[in-house]
């Protein structure tokens, strides 16, 4: 597929999360794997998945557009989803449709600003699509300018800054489609069908949910503090 067809084939639909950090119950690339199949299954137009183990994992059962991240940290750095060079060329080396990583304005592991980080990543890699994970419209906006192929609303309530946004942030979704002049990919805080529906009536490309189908443990402690 080239990049427009990578684009015309999610459009309109779900892109389902499937990730689990070493702590978590789920931890396993063959797990992942099934996740996504399952996901595929149940009518997924494409998949998010961290790590290129997972990735390789998940290509080999499911042939979904995927948006690849690595999430990694530095010391002394508050960005770690996809934060330097080679977590952009690990997850290039898997032929992943969609590399997205940090695009807040926070400095990255080698002090750089994302600007200055993502023309580097753009030269080596200038027919990759890359998407941007930002926390406010501001950062959307620049995002586009510096040339992102689509601007998400990841990190809405999750950098210091937009700490207490009510999420899913329909308000960011919808300025960002009206005036990033690029697709726009809703994703923080889905839960329902219903948060779905609205964050794709905002015009929003495609929309991620994750925690609400593929993280058990925080599904089942959504439950449990509902009747305690």
């Amino acid at each position: 597929m080239n990049n427009q067809e990578i684009l015309e084939r999610i459009r309109g639909g779900l892109i389902v999360s499937c990730q689990a950090l070493e702590d978590e119950p789920l931890h396993s690339s063959y797990i992942m794997s099934r996740m996504a199949f399952a996901a595929y299954e149940g009518g997924a137009v494409g998949i998010r998945a961290n790590t290129a183990e997972d990735i390789t994992e998940i290509r080999k059962v499911v042939s979904l557009p995927v948006i690849g991240i690595v999430k990694q940290v530095y010391d002394g750095c508050d960005v770690y989803i996809t934060p330097t060079m080679k977590e952009v060329d690990d997850l290039a080396a898997t032929g992943v449709e969609i590399i997205a990583m940090d695009a807040t304005k926070r400095p990255r592991p080698d002090g750089r600003p994302i600007a200055e980080f993502f023309r580097e990543v753009r030269a080596k890699y200038p027919d990759q699509l890359f998407m941007a994970d930002c926390s406010c419209i501001e950062e959307g906006l620049h995002a586009a300018e510096i040339g992102f192929d689509l601007i998400g609303t990841t990190m809405a309530s999750y950098t210091p800054y937009t700490k207490g946004t009510s999420i899913p942030d329909f308000n960011m979704m919808k300025t960002l489609v009206e005036k990033s002049g690029k697709p726009v990919i809703a994703e923080g805080g889905i839960w329902s069908p219903a948060e779905l529906k609205q964050a794709l009536d905002t015009g929003a490309l495609a929309a991620v949910v994750g925690t609400a189908i593929t993280r058990p443990r925080e599904i089942t402690r959504r439950y449990v503090e509902a009747i305690q």
